[in-house]
């Protein structure tokens, strides 16, 4: 087994890759079993279904082919990578005005005169 000893003489680290394809054929003559520290558990992301609503976003064709260039980057698709970067911008603007609300409480209302005098 040449790849259980080259594990072992180079420390089990997989090299950086400058290109997918440098890494496909990195990952055609190395197993990912001889790398056991390299890989790290992900956690499950439970994604409601259906998804019954739909939001239609007009985009130039120069947008659109770049979201699908990283998304097929990404393995996935472009409806599905928009999709994940909006719902990590909501969340990350969940948080921002959590954390505003935190920051700065609104004071308490003032008690206004009644009308009749």
């Amino acid at each position: 087994m040449a790849a259980s000893k080259e594990t072992k003489e180079t420390g089990g680290k997989v090299p950086r890759f400058r290109s997918l394809e440098e890494e496909a054929e990195f990952w055609d003559a190395h197993s990912p079993l001889d790398y056991p520290d390299y890989w790290k558990e992900v956690k499950r992301v439970k994604v409601e279904r259906p998804l019954d609503h739909i939001l239609g976003v007009r985009l130039d064709a120069q947008v659109i082919g770049e979201l699908a260039d990283i998304a097929r980057q990404k393995g996935i698709g472009p409806s599905t990578l928009a999709r994940m970067w909006l719902m990590e911008r909501l969340a990350q603007e969940r948080e921002s005005a959590s954390q505003r609300t935190k920051a700065s409480p609104r004071p308490a209302p003032q008690a206004r005169p009644s009308p009749s005098g």
